[in-house]
């Protein structure tokens, strides 16, 4: 909370909304996973804002949190319906440190990585609600409850729940970044190129990949599972590509690479990679998970070049 605080102090913005409106962005993005929804979220909330009487809004700041996050808990929810139509696997819309979308140093870190978004799809919404202001903005557990409109017991439990969810499913391993990097350029060459003892030689075993096309892409409408299974498939797709394509890592904002993959006309597919502790002293890490975003409604914000 405090750090959330220092950036409205520092903005030298008159207007509450306009101080505390990246950290409306934030709570809505890492609510919903989507550029396009949190934005809607924050719209919504600039409507309220614009009808209430400001004289009687003791804690202006306070009042924009618990508004865009029950709007974001009812827009998850209807999100959530709305996905039951979806063609294929769901993942976050990538959001990377090149991106066009302006965020506050102070805001960002691990809970903005691909792979964070996706543990934090596995609570509710008002366990994702607590987990993101608690864990994530450091908010009290008075002023979460205040703002769920949730006694502050629920939601001390909420958030013990939310927390074991996101810590048993959370990666042992982290490599370095070169590391990292490097891992991450193998396999999408291997996948390229359909080089099926490569990918073999970089997948671990029991890797899964998630494709999300939403029926726009040509890619799998079900998670793949097993090495042998991805390499089939990319061996299967090699020599399918769009003409110009070229390879290019950007960072995510914990700092981990995501390869983007973009033509002349613009981005193809953002890859995101994890990386698995070796399973024996010595030998080399392998990939563990992939995914893999196709859907170009989610693709426009993403940076084609450097």
């Amino acid at each position: 909370m405090a750090e959330a605080t220092a950036v409205s102090e520092r903005s030298g913005i008159s207007d509450p909304f306009e101080q505390h409106r990246q950290l409306m962005f934030g709570i809505s993005y890492r609510m919903l996973g989507t550029v396009a929804d949190a934005e809607d979220v924050v719209q919504e909330t600039w409507l309220r804002w614009r009808r209430v009487d400001r004289d009687a809004v003791a804690d202006p700041r306070g009042y924009l949190v618990r508004a865009v996050t029950r709007t974001a808990i009812d827009q998850m929810r209807r999100s959530r319906a709305r996905r039951e139509e979806y063609v294929g696997p769901w993942l976050p819309e990538p959001l990377l440190v090149s991106s066009d979308v302006a965020l506050e140093s102070s805001l960002l870190g691990e809970s903005l990585s691909m792979a964070v978004l996706v543990m934090m799809e596995t609570l509710s919404p008002l366990e994702r609600a607590v987990f993101v202001l608690h864990e994530v903005f450091g908010f009290s557990f008075p002023e979460v409850a205040e703002a769920v409109d949730r006694t502050e017991q629920a939601v001390r439990q909420l958030g013990s729940r939310a927390r074991r969810h996101v810590r048993l499913r959370r990666r042992r391993f982290e490599p370095d970044r070169r590391q990292a990097r490097e891992i991450t350029e193998r396999f999408l060459a291997a996948c390229l190129s359909g080089d099926v003892e490569a990918l073999m030689a970089v997948l671990a075993p029991d890797v899964t990949m998630w494709a999300d096309g939403n029926g726009h892409a040509e890619t799998p409408r079900v998670p793949l599972h097993g090495a042998a299974a991805i390499a089939a498939y990319f061996a299967s797709t090699a020599g399918r590509y769009p003409q110009g394509l070229v390879v290019r890592l950007h960072e995510q904002y914990d700092g981990s690479p995501a390869a983007v993959l973009a033509t002349p006309a613009g981005v193809f597919a953002v890859v995101v990679v994890d990386v698995a502790e070796p399973a024996a002293p010595g030998a080399p890490p392998r990939v563990t998970a992939v995914r893999a975003v196709r859907n170009p409604e989610k693709l426009g914000r993403v940076p084609a070049g450097r």
